[in-house]
Parts: structure tokens; sequence; C-alpha cells
């Protein structure tokens, strides 16, 4: 489905992507795990066409190398950054609709769908987005990606700072979306519900995967995890 081959990138004349290689499966969820600079985000933001790279980036076959950002949305990519950006002025509702790409048949998700996922949203669906506490907008974010139909969606670091409660809740949201056969490229930064969910696990460093397994393989391999993750 994805496959990064050799993958270079580079912020104006550093060089922060190293041949980057991996493939993601359909309805796969695959964790990226490393440090903060470890280059996991730079990788999402490659794909989706928002910086300088150079290799191969095959989507379907397809190359994305020097495809619009908006025309590799339209492909069935989606991308949630870490930051929570939402249309603060304009309501829940109008936020997931404005989440809708035009298409000719009905997509897999309607707006039911997410109040179903997140119950918090349906009761503030009339509320500016602005207003909104930052795990509601990460809910809100999570979504409105989610109703653009994408048949893989990466997300960086959907869990940071948000409370043990909406942690469960955007684990039961990555399920959901392997139940219905969409991949996952999960960056985040909480072992237990990257280790918990993912069915591969890809380790980053110094702009470079330096581990790929399984859950259970990582778990096993003590070393990387110290030397990849401070992590003893």
């Amino acid at each position: 489905m994805l496959s990064v081959r050799n993958l270079n990138a580079f912020y104006g004349k550093s060089h922060v992507l190293h041949g980057v290689n991996f493939d993601i499966s359909p309805g796969e969820i695959v964790a990226l795990l490393g440090r903060n600079g470890s280059g996991r985000s730079t990788t999402a933001k490659a794909i989706m066409g928002l910086l300088d790279a150079r290799g191969q980036i095959q989507w379907r076959g397809q190359s994305l190398l020097g495809v619009p950002t908006h025309r590799i949305a339209q492909l069935g990519l989606g991308y949630v950054p870490e930051n929570r950006d939402v249309f603060a002025r304009l309501t829940v509702e109008e936020n997931l609709l404005l989440g809708i790409k035009p298409r000719q048949k009905p997509g897999r998700w309607q707006l039911d769908d997410m109040y179903a996922m997140f119950p918090k949203l349906k009761e503030r669906a009339q509320v500016e987005a602005g207003l909104l506490s930052g795990g509601e907008q990460q809910m809100l974010t999570l979504c409105r990606t989610l109703m653009g139909d994408p048949d893989l969606i990466m997300v960086d670091e959907p869990t940071e700072g948000l409370a043990p409660l909406v942690v469960e809740q955007v684990a039961q949201y990555l399920k959901a979306l392997r139940a219905k056969r969409i991949s996952v490229l999960l960056i985040e930064q909480k072992l237990t519900i990257a280790l918990d969910i993912s069915d591969r696990v890809l380790v980053m460093g110094h702009g470079q995967v330096v581990f790929a397994g399984t859950p259970q393989q990582f778990r096993n391999q003590e070393s990387i995890r110290r030397e990849w993750l401070e992590i003893s």
C-alpha cells in the first residue's frame, strides 16, 4: 500500500532523514517510536509533500514525490499533526463537515460515527472549537481527518498531554480504523498504547530506522530501548 525506500529529507541545507525504508499494508497499525528530533514527524511531513524529499515514496504504485499536498490528501492519505489545528471560530460540527472531500460515493464515516466514538464532541457540537479543551480539540482533529475518508492516516503524538480516559478513547479510535481496514502510522511517545495496539514497531534514531519488528520483538530488545528511547 505505502512503500518508502531510501527516503532522504531536508530542512533547507540540513539533511534530516538518511535513507528511511519501510512499508505499511492495508489495515495495519505501525508505531513509529524514537526520541524527539529522531525524524519521526519529518517522515510524515515528507510523505505528505510538506518538505524537500528524495528517494521513493510509492502509494498504491504511484510516486508521491513532487505531488502537491492537497493532491496527496485526495489520493487517500490523512495527516493529523501534533499542533491540533482547529478552526477556532467555527463550531465542532462545522469543523467536522469541513473534513469531507468531494467524492462520487458516500464515505465510510458519517457525523454519527464521530459522535459515537467521542460522545463529548456530540455534547459540544454547536460550541466554537476554540473554546474546547486540549483533549477535545485532539478528538476533533482526529475526527475531522477521518471525515475525509482516508485509507491511511498518519497521527503525530495524539495522546500528548491528554488525561488517561481520553488516551483510552484515542486507542479505541485507532482500533476502529483497523477494523475498517484503514492503515495507521502512529507517531507516539507512550510505549504502553503504542505496543498495545500496533501490529509492527519502527524505531528511529538520527534520521534512520534502527529497528523494525513486532511489538513482542521490540519488548525483547532491551538494548534498543535503552539506546534509542532512554528506557531501562
